[in-house]
């Protein structure tokens, strides 16, 4: 397994984040205690606390303010240090002690690409954009999240890393009916 989803998964939201203006920065996102600068946090942090881990054995939180400033740079700065800590020799098949329990390196990728992806969808929502994103990806993430996702792992925002399953509306486009499926209102 190579880093192809981790690279494709940044490569889509580092679009979207391209036409996220310091002036939206307070707009609510669906996830509901988290705003568009809150999301940008977590996207870099969450990133990189994935990368130390694979990296090191341990995950060290980074805590900096990745919304002030210039995102794309610091976004970049993110991708690349994740893309070298998973890409490195025996990365993807090494145990990695995680907060939430040991998992291979390679499901702990999957894992970060798809948060990656799903919060660039919540972006997209919250800032006007399409959220018609990598319809392949977001495919092959519905397959994977749906072995992943065990119903303790849902309840109401700010108490579980997953919403109760939403419905997509008919004909909506694989990134909405991902969304849905983690819990977001489409």
């Amino acid at each position: 397994m190579s880093t192809e989803p981790l690279a494709r998964a940044f490569e889509c939201t580092r679009t979207v984040l391209t036409g996220v203006g310091a002036d939206q920065h307070g707009l609510q996102t669906p996830c509901e205690s988290w705003n568009v600068a809150d999301v940008i946090n977590h996207i870099s942090a969450a990133a990189r606390f994935g990368a130390s881990a694979v990296a090191t054995g341990e995950g060290v939180p980074d805590e900096q303010d990745f919304a002030a400033g210039d995102i794309l740079a610091a976004y970049d700065e993110t991708t690349a240090l994740a893309l070298e800590a998973f890409g490195a020799d025996g990365a993807l098949e090494r145990t990695v002690d995680m907060p939430f329990g040991a998992l291979p390196g390679a499901v702990l990728m999957r894992i970060i690409a798809g948060d990656q992806f799903m919060h660039g969808w919540d972006l997209a929502r919250a800032t006007g954009k399409s959220t018609e994103l990598d319809s392949d990806f977001a495919t092959e993430f519905i397959a994977f999240s749906s072995q992943m996702i065990q119903p303790e792992l849902r309840g109401p925002d700010g108490t579980a890393p997953f919403g109760p399953e939403c419905e997509a509306p008919d004909g909506a486009c694989p990134a909405d009916v991902l969304a849905a499926f983690l819990g977001r209102t489409v």
